[in-house]
């Protein structure tokens, strides 16, 4: 019988690291994402499993601890908030360069600068165009439940590993913060050194074995053929993962005239600015990307002919509407509601912006 268990979003995260398999986690405290590292902590994983678990000096340290561990073949993650991911940023870049899977982590708490504890979306641009230096991309997944922030660790490895590439969970602080029932999947066992090598000695830095040379992990490429070579096969792997692995949930879209457009908490706010424009007869839909890279922009020019309007919801200046205004493509008017600070508006706050957008 499936375990059930009522905890935070962020214990959640922790508690699917242990079960999926992971071998290391390194991070660093910040709210509102640091009962991640606490729960760690106190489930004590190095005891039952042999996963590390180890608070690094920095999150500059920790995202280099990541490119070590991915180097091997290992199933590592981190996690931060806003701040401490920029600081990540570098680190990133040389782990998309190289071709490294991991798990990066991010409750989103409001800026710029050290900015507010209280929840925020304004780090999609940094997750989803790259963050750091180069023409790189990650898998980025919003989740907004805390199943979902369960669920999503386990998928967030199988990609990473699938493109050879950082995947990052990008979820707020709301969804961080609040408390739901989450199911348990069954415990997956870690892999040994010899299924790594098995599965991962193509790349993997598993030591010299008879007839393979030796593996030399880099994003350094000095020669300038080369150098595009990566870049071409980078740019390929992105248009793949746009081909095969968009994830997307839509609501009441089928006979919409209008959608709401909104991912993480904001897409559970909208669940109800939807039923309410619903009862006062107006037909609007939510459509809530789930893979914010790749962007579900397919499913937006799929819905646009029957469409009078768009709106992007963002605890943000707005973001992700650049996105969604890119998939229109002036077909049809997008508009744009968002608060900051922290602020997050009601259902009710949003049908009124909703309304008065249309009306105007």
């Amino acid at each position: 019988m499936a375990e059930k268990i009522l905890m935070k979003g962020n214990e959640a995260i922790a508690h699917a690291a242990i079960r999926c398999g992971c071998d290391g986690y390194f991070g660093y405290p910040i709210t509102p994402q640091s009962e991640i590292m606490e729960t760690l902590m106190e489930e004590q994983p190095w005891e039952t499993t042999g996963m590390v678990v180890l608070q690094a000096e920095s999150e500059t340290s920790s995202i280099n601890m990541i490119y070590g561990g991915a180097c091997c073949g290992k199933k590592v993650m981190t996690s931060s908030s806003s701040p401490g991911v920029s600081l990540m940023c570098e680190g990133l870049s040389y782990l998309a360069g190289a071709e490294l899977p991991c798990l990066v982590v991010n409750v989103v708490r409001g800026g710029p600068g050290l900015g507010t504890i209280q929840p925020g979306q304004g780090d999609y641009f940094q997750a989803v165009k790259g963050g750091g230096h180069g023409d790189y991309k990650m898998v980025v997944l919003a989740p907004s439940s805390a199943q979902e922030m369960y669920d999503f660790v386990d998928l967030s490895f199988e990609l990473a590993f699938k493109y050879r590439t950082p995947a990052m969970i990008l979820a707020d602080g709301v969804v961080g913060q609040m408390m739901e029932t989450v199911e348990l999947r069954p415990m997956k066992p870690r892999l040994t050194n010899e299924q790594i090598i098995e599965k991962y000695s193509s790349w993997a830095t598993t030591g010299k074995t008879p007839g393979r040379k030796q593996n030399v992990v880099t994003s350094l490429a000095l020669d300038s053929i080369i150098h595009e070579q990566l870049n071409n096969t980078l740019q390929a792997k992105y248009r793949k993962m746009e081909e095969d692995d968009v994830r997307f949930e839509e609501i009441m879209c089928d006979d919409a005239e209008h959608v709401i457009v909104a991912y993480g908490c904001m897409a559970r706010i909208c669940e109800s600015t939807v039923e309410m424009a619903r009862k006062e007869g107006i037909k609007l839909g939510l459509l809530r990307p789930i893979t914010l890279f790749p962007f579900p922009t397919n499913e937006i020019n799929r819905l646009v002919p029957q469409l009078k309007t768009m709106m992007s919801v963002e605890l943000s200046a707005g973001q992700m509407v650049e996105d969604v205004r890119l998939a229109v493509n002036g077909r049809i008017p997008v508009n744009f509601f968002g608060r900051l600070g922290g602020i997050v508006p009601s259902p009710d706050e949003v049908f009124e912006a909703f309304k008065k957008a249309i009306n105007k």
